[in-house]
Formats: structure tokens, C-alpha cells, sequence
């Protein structure tokens, strides 16, 4: 198995909504690795887990289905190497994020009483709520294992920062949840809780890497607040799928935060600054708020949330937080060393620019 760096089609300024190749790469890194963490559970959870990661079916025999984007192995090893370091020292990072993504993902279904992820029955729609929290928590065990044990050097200091990300990803599943119990949501909480969610692993996944890599703390610093600025782009366009995402794609209804009554950024930012129609949509979420909404009524409300112009802001406020995030890493490119390293490093930050503009350009 090779670590080199796929090629890059044109600059990493560029955009595109095609997949890039760094994240094909990443899985085909990583996932050994993290077939064989798996491997050490219980033959109960085992095959529960391999199933949520797209290895099996509900009966545990193979199949071949969508595992994830592989998103934050993706930003682990790139980071990793635009540190000056090796994509296989950070291997363990990048299983662990990716274990820590996925038992967020098992509870969160659980959390929202979701019945389908990546088009295929979720975990607790099949095996039930105990088994849901079970194969979660055993995702999140074995991600620190495998951190702690992996023999680097700086093993501790990265376990610290997976261990900091995951603490912030579960506050912000937290204040989502204490959100669906209020009547108004601020958009300065919102993007709080947006930072937590998402914006925490992202940046855990990116500082790991670096860590992994023995990069001074500026150059960790760096990174982690790219991955930051890159979860705050990610949810915004996953809040705009989750009103307006084509199901064929998304894998959820059209309409489904509407449905679920989610205080999401753009639904947020509507009520607050969306003038008239945010003060219609306010009305719309307040009506049978535990009642079935027909079709029709969703659609009334996307078109609110549109007339409000969230649907606008939220597009432009991820594409500013994926400018700040690329802008971020121009200091970096010092980093890498000489000779080699260094074109390697540079072209891990090329490929991170790339990563970031596909988040972005995704919601196409």
C-alpha cells in the first residue's frame, strides 16, 4: 500500500463538486486499520459495527456499500503530511476520528429516531436502542485504544486532543438536543453549537495529524483551526441538504429538519433576521409542533426559509468560513522541510484547499 498523494486535478483554489481523489486514498490508507480495530469487539457488537460501517448486511455477510466521504481520515493524513510528516504515522489518528465520527453518527440517529443513514436502515431501527448505544460506545473505546497503543511517541499528546474534540462534539449534540425544547434559538448559540458538533472533530481530525507528525504547536495550532473553519462550512451545507438536499443523494426526505423541527443555522438565522417571512416561519414552527406536517406545509416552510434569505446567508457564510480556512494555511507552507518534504507538504496543503472547496461545493 502506497502513502504517496493522489495527483491533484488543477489548483486546490479551484472548485469542484466531484469527490477528490484524496479521499479515496484516505479510506484505501486507512481502512485495513480500522477493519482490524473492529476485529477485537465481541462477536454481539462486531457485526453491528461492521454493518453501520457499510462492510456488511443485517444478516453479516459482506457487502459493498457507502461507508462515509472519509472526510476526517482525509484531513488527518493530508494534515499529517503539510506538517512535514508521514500519512502512515498518522494511520491511527485517522482511525480513531473516523471511529469517533461514527459513534456520534449510531447515537445521533438513536438521539432523533432516524430510520435511515447512507440509503440503509440505522443501527437502532434494526437492533434496537441498548444495542444502538452499545456499538457507539464501543466505536469510541476502541478509537482511544488504538490512539494509546499505537507506539508514537505521541501517542498521550494526541489521545488529548481526540479525547478534547470528542468531549466538544458531545456538548454540541447536547445543546442540539436543548435546543428542539426551546421556542428560539439564537444564531450566535447556533453557530456555538455548530462549533461543537461538527466543528470539534473537524478540527481534532486536522491538530491529530499534525500531532501524529511532530509538528511545533504553531503548525498544530494552524491546522486545528482550519478544521475548524472547515466543520463550520460542512454544517451549513448539511443544513441547507437538510431542506433542500435531493434524497437519491442525502439518503433523508426532502424537507427533513423542516420536518423535524431542527434549529438549524439558515432556519435560525430566518426567524431572527428573516423580517416577514421569518416572522411567518416562526408561526410555522410553533404550529403542531408534535403533529405529522403534510407535504404541503413543508413546503410552505422552505419557501419562508428561502424568502427570508437564510438560504443566501447560509451559502455565503460557508463559503467565507472556507476562505478563512484556506487563507489559514498559507502560513504554513514553510513547514515540510527541503528538497521532497517539502513539495510533499506542499502539495498536502494543495489537496486541503481541495478537501475544503468540496465541502462547499457538495450541496450541488
Amino acid at each position: 500500500m502506497t502513502a504517496t498523494l493522489p495527483g491533484s486535478a488543477g489548483s486546490g483554489r479551484g472548485r469542484s463538486a466531484t469527490a477528490p481523489a484524496s479521499l479515496a486514498w484516505a479510506r484505501d490508507l486507512v481502512q485495513p486499520a480500522l477493519r482490524a480495530a473492529v476485529d477485537r469487539l465481541d462477536p454481539q457488537l462486531r457485526p453491528v459495527v461492521g454493518y453501520h460501517l457499510g462492510w456488511l448486511d443485517e444478516h453479516g455477510q459482506p457487502v459493498r456499500t457507502s461507508g462515509g466521504k472519509a472526510v476526517r481520515p482525509a484531513l488527518t493524513l493530508l494534515a499529517a503530511q503539510a506538517a512535514g510528516g508521514q500519512a502512515q504515522a498518522a494511520v491511527p489518528g485517522a482511525v480513531a476520528v473516523e471511529l469517533v465520527h461514527n459513534f456520534s453518527l449510531v447515537h445521533d440517529d438513536l438521539m432523533d429516531r432516524d430510520v435511515s443513514r447512507r440509503h440503509r436502515a440505522t443501527v437502532w431501527s434494526l437492533w434496537g436502542d441498548a444495542t444502538a448505544v452499545l456499538a457507539g460506545d464501543a466505536m469510541l473505546s476502541l478509537a482511544h485504544e488504538v490512539l494509546l497503543e499505537c507506539g508514537s511517541p505521541y501517542a498521550a499528546r494526541a489521545g488529548a486532543v481526540v479525547a478534547a474534540g470528542t468531549r466538544e462534539l458531545v456538548h454540541g449534540q447536547a445543546l442540539d438536543m436543548a435546543f428542539e425544547r426551546r421556542d428560539r434559538v439564537s444564531v450566535a448559540e447556533c453557530e456555538q453549537m455548530a462549533a461543537g458538533k461538527t466543528g470539534a472533530l473537524m478540527s481534532a481530525s486536522a491538530a491529530v495529524g499534525a500531532v501524529l507528525a511532530g509538528a511545533a504547536q504553531p503548525v498544530v495550532t494552524g491546522l486545528a483551526d482550519y478544521g475548524a473553519q472547515v466543520g463550520l462550512a460542512f454544517q451549513l451545507v448539511d443544513d441547507l441538504l437538510g431542506i433542500w438536499g435531493d434524497p437519491a443523494v442525502t439518503g433523508k426526505p426532502v424537507h427533513s429538519d423542516l420536518r423535524a423541527g431542527k434549529k438549524s443555522l439558515p432556519i435560525t438565522w430566518a426567524v431572527e433576521h428573516g423580517g416577514e417571512a421569518g416572522t411567518a416561519l416562526a408561526r410555522w414552527l410553533a404550529r403542531d409542533r408534535d403533529g405529522a406536517r403534510e407535504p404541503s406545509d413543508l413546503q410552505e416552510a422552505a419557501g419562508l426559509v428561502e424568502r427570508s434569505g437564510a438560504r443566501a446567508w447560509a451559502a455565503a457564510q460557508a463559503a467565507r468560513r472556507i476562505d478563512q480556512a484556506t487563507r489559514g494555511l498559507d502560513p504554513l507552507a514553510v513547514a515540510g522541510g527541503d528538497g521532497a518534504d517539502r513539495a510533499e507538504a506542499l502539495a498536502a496543503l494543495d489537496q486541503l484547499r481541495t478537501l475544503a472547496h468540496f465541502v462547499v461545493d457538495r450541496q450541488a
